[in-house]
């Protein structure tokens, strides 16, 4: 009850001294990796302490250690400290924590070392931190002033860990503003989609660059308009089943498109763009990836279109 105690006190006491503004981050904390015997039960402990001193402050939502178990199964994703970035990033999805936090412990001399990473599972950027220690026992100061260490990273850092995803609303007036003044061909847009295992109802990306198209300023056509069709987009896309943990399934998409200006056959534009979603849907999870990766393809290639 002591030792509860004092870890609450330290949580409170270290939520006053450190706060951090912006939005709140949603955080994972894994058990630390300890190879030595004689610290092979440090690692658990100092994973659930920085998980304590840091969920005490409002503007980090941390995710819990035993959703983590059955979310993500230590084998498969390798739990024992050594998360790259790129797991990382993986791990973000399915858990839906944007930083990821890993790290060891080991003896040096007489000193006991713990080394921190901090990862974002959105840009993969990777920081760390290093705490001294004397003995096992120091465990709990270690935890807390690696906690703090991390705090002033979040702090500092944060902008850095978390990637800035634009809304629908923010696209189009970027776009908007991009083809501000300009003259806009009548467009026509057509891409074949298909998702590996089944059929594609309702193309998800030919449906997305058409509503940033229209939403833009643009005018649409086909072979049946009454207006004619100056520039044609066309493509291919295709998506498929990537992983699933628990009840999320993750699906891969990947959009190629060509612009080709219909009176002359000259090609004005062409690009490709990989992208991912998650759902609790196969289906659904494979349309978000294509729309999203339609959405980043359109952010490039529009404004290109006006003269």
């Amino acid at each position: 009850m002591k030792t509860i105690r004092s870890v609450f006190t330290a949580a409170l006491l270290f939520t006053a001294e450190f706060a951090h503004a912006g939005e709140p981050l949603s955080m994972a904390v894994f058990d630390f990796e300890t190879k030595e015997d004689s610290a092979k039960e440090l690692g658990g402990k100092a994973a659930t302490l920085i998980n304590a001193y840091l969920s005490a402050d409002p503007l980090v939502i941390t995710v819990e250690r035993t959703d983590l178990q059955k979310l993500l199964g230590e084998q498969e994703l390798g739990l024992s400290g050594n998360v790259s970035a790129a797991t990382a990033a993986k791990v973000g999805q399915l858990t839906g924590a944007k930083v990821i936090v890993t790290g060891r412990i080991f003896s040096v001399g007489n000193e006991l070392m713990m080394v921190a990473k901090v990862i974002s599972s959105e840009t993969s950027r990777v920081y760390g931190e290093v705490v001294k220690g004397t003995s096992a026992n120091a465990i709990d100061t270690m935890s807390q002033e690696m906690a703090k260490k991390i705090g002033i990273i979040l702090d500092q850092k944060g902008e850095t860990l978390v990637a800035k995803v634009p809304t629908h609303e923010e696209r189009v007036a970027k776009l908007k503003e991009a083809l501000k003044g300009k003259q806009l061909p009548v467009m026509h847009v057509k891409i074949a989609e298909q998702h590996y295992g089944g059929q594609i109802i309702d193309p998800a990306a030919e449906t997305e660059f058409g509503l940033l198209l229209r939403e833009s300023g643009f005018t649409l056509g086909d072979a049946q308009s009454t207006t004619k069709v100056e520039v044609e987009l066309t493509g291919e896309a295709f998506s498929e089943f990537g992983l699933r943990k628990g009840n999320l399934y993750s699906c891969k998409a990947r959009v190629e498109i060509k612009v080709v200006e219909k009176a002359s056959g000259k090609i004005l534009w062409a690009d490709r763009q990989t992208s991912v979603g998650v759902d609790i849907a196969e289906r659904t999870a494979a349309k978000t990836a294509l729309q999203n990766a339609a959405a980043q393809l359109a952010e490039r290639v529009l404004p290109k279109l006006g003269k």
